[in-house]
């Protein structure tokens, strides 16, 4: 069997797709050492010495994939000592370094074009926002998952569920695995029915319009449930950025900023009756809730439901502070 590629580029700033590179790069070290195991690490927690002891070859030859996130926010020191251990990898070591393309220091900014010139393995990770992408992303879900859907039934789930890529390769995924592979508007319609009152944009729709009730209620009903409290974070964080952003650009017609936004009309309109609610204050701490949510509900909080439910009821109590 051949050895894994043992350095790995990830560029991009949408979070699933980044997920499933950094997963696909796991999936290959274990095809060639079942045991292999992960570790995390942020690039700014961490010096050249440690970097040196991550990377150096076990006493047992154990695989192992080091994760260096938020690559986009190094240092030159650390950064010169990957780029150092990248022209020499050890084997039976992959290095998967993610970086958004961004950053502010110069070391950061030159980082991808250096593992580029070592040989990384690229895995470009956009973030989508054209509906034309979001579409594509959808029928490409049906299509892995061996199912079939025509342009009606992708507009229909992308409405159905939001534009949040994890809800619609969850859904996409579903609707396959519950139907003879063919996935109709029909279909869709029965299967959201249902569904509708434990998503997280249930949740989200409640908690940016100040219904505390409503929204500590589909929270409830949406944990029991077992909805991952990722997705729930993900869809209050897709509701209040929405509305931040359809209310920068005042009441004007849907369809005219559905361009400049990248997003569908239905939508804008939406988010334009959810704006009514809210003032610049009250969506900058919104926006901070959300912010600090995504790390809670992904190992930074002791208690995911807690922080869940503080951050619902303090999106709704930003709401409406006129």
């Amino acid at each position: 069997m051949s050895a894994p590629e043992s350095l790995h580029l990830v560029v991009g700033e949408e979070e699933l797709l980044v997920e499933r590179a950094v997963r696909a790069a796991l999936e290959a070290a274990r095809k060639a050492d079942s045991n292999a195991d992960l570790t995390r690490v942020q690039v700014t927690d961490l010096t050249p010495p440690e970097l040196a002891e991550l990377v150096s070859p076990s006493l047992f030859a154990e695989g192992r994939v080091i994760v260096l996130q938020n690559a986009q926010e190094i240092g030159k020191e650390i950064a010169d000592a990957v780029v150092s251990y990248a022209k020499a990898p050890a084997d039976g070591i992959t290095l998967v370094v993610v970086h958004t393309g961004g950053g502010r220091s110069k070391a950061a900014k030159d980082l991808p074009g250096q593992l580029k010139k070592a040989g990384a393995v690229v895995i470009e990770c956009p973030k989508v926002t054209k509906p034309g992408d979001r579409e594509a992303f959808v029928r490409n879900e049906v299509r892995q998952a061996g199912g079939k859907i025509d342009p009606e039934a992708v507009a229909t789930l992308i409405d159905a569920v939001g534009t949040n890529l994890r809800e619609l390769a969850a859904a996409a995924s579903q609707l396959v695995s519950d139907t003879d592979g063919k996935v109709t508007v029909d279909e869709i319609r029965r299967y959201h029915q249902g569904k509708a009152e434990v998503t997280g944009f249930a949740v989200a729709e409640k908690a940016v319009t100040g219904d505390r009730a409503g929204a500590m209620e589909a929270l409830r009903w949406a944990m029991q449930l077992g909805v991952p409290h990722v997705l729930v974070a993900d869809a209050l964080a897709d509701a209040v950025r929405t509305v931040a952003r359809v209310s920068a650009v005042g009441r004007a017609d849907p369809f005219s900023l559905a361009g400049p936004l990248g997003m569908p009309p239905w939508k804008i309109k939406k988010a334009q009756a959810q704006a009514r609610g809210w003032d610049q204050s009250g969506l900058a701490d919104a926006m901070q809730v959300v912010a600090g949510l995504n790390a809670d509900v992904k190992g930074v909080a002791a208690d995911a439901d807690y922080a869940l439910e503080r951050a619902v009821l303090k999106i709704v109590a930003a709401h409406g502070r006129r």
